[in-house]
């Protein structure tokens, strides 16, 4: 006999907090606010969105990176990516720039606009060791190669990592070659409902997931009844289930929903370092300053 599928609760919310990063952007912060504010192997996560110039323009300029993945993803306004490895890349509306630092990058994100909205998200996914000190890689992922699903009882999502099954039709992702995809497997789903809407997606059991609403509202199902999540905050989700069921509010809902398996390894961080030990960490720091970060 088959097993009753199991839907999955919240377990906690990780409110955003105001922060701001690079040479002064302004944005939320939910994951990543504090060490224990991670879920393994989402080390954190950034959202950013304003119309003020002044809260953008100054950019991230060239920084480093060590032992983990970054994925930009663009709602509107215009980003430039440049690296030591001599990538240039055009990150606009609807665009997703996936980075593996690996061994070591030094790269910027500089704002292609002086005026407007700019608004989109980073994510940090943590890598094993085994993949921390490989050599960096880097795609651009037009919006176009973003395949959208649209769902039957309205909405739609974009499927920029991972999988979905929607009428009969399996719609993957672009995302299938980079150390993340090969060690933790991710799904990074865009979801967009109409007010009253339903979306469901199966998860593996024991993948780490969680939603993050940042329009409208939302209500995770479960068999003790809806769980709200409020807007720009991150809704953990148990790991002991097999799907996700949610509904959409009066004012419908956009929303991201991230999950991977868990690497399980100890999570050593200084700034844009992320190891597994203290020592590593003084290395990176050491590597860095003589030059040898990315050689």
């Amino acid at each position: 006999m088959r097993a009753a599928v199991a839907e999955r609760g919240v377990a906690r919310i990780i409110p955003s907090v105001a922060a701001s990063d690079g040479a002064g952007v302004k944005l939320r912060r939910s994951l990543g606010s504090a060490p224990t504010q991670r879920v393994d192997p989402f080390l954190m996560l950034d959202e950013f969105g304003t119309d003020n110039p002044d809260d953008y323009i100054a950019g991230f300029p060239p920084h480093p990176h060590r032992g983990f993945e970054t994925v930009t993803y663009m709602i509107d306004g215009h980003m430039q990516h440049r690296d030591h490895l001599g990538n240039v890349g055009d990150l606009g509306p609807g665009g997703v720039q996936w980075m593996s630092a690996g061994h070591g990058v030094i790269h910027s994100e500089m704002p292609r606009q002086s005026e407007g909205r700019m608004r989109g998200f980073q994510l940090w996914i943590n890598l094993p060791a085994a993949e921390k000190m490989q050599p960096a890689s880097y795609r651009d992922i037009p919006p176009a190669d973003i395949p959208t699903a649209t769902l039957p009882g309205g909405g739609r999502v974009r499927v920029i990592a991972g999988a979905i099954d929607v009428a009969e039709r399996h719609v993957e992702g672009p995302i299938n070659g980079h150390a993340a995809k090969r060690s933790t497997d991710p799904l990074y789903l865009d979801i967009e409902l109409p007010p009253g809407a339903e979306f469901t997606q199966p998860l593996p059991r024991g993948h780490a997931a969680f939603l993050y609403p940042y329009e409208g509202e939302v209500a995770v199902q479960t068999a003790a009844g809806p769980q709200a999540v409020p807007r720009q905050a991150a809704a953990v989700l148990e790991t002991d289930g097999d799907v996700l069921r949610c509904i959409a509010g009066p004012r419908g809902l956009r929303a991201l929903l991230l999950a991977a398996q868990p690497i399980g390894e100890p999570v050593v961080q200084y700034g844009p370092f992320v190891m597994n030990t203290r020592e590593e960490i003084e290395r990176a720091i050491a590597d860095y300053q003589a030059g040898r970060l990315t050689a």
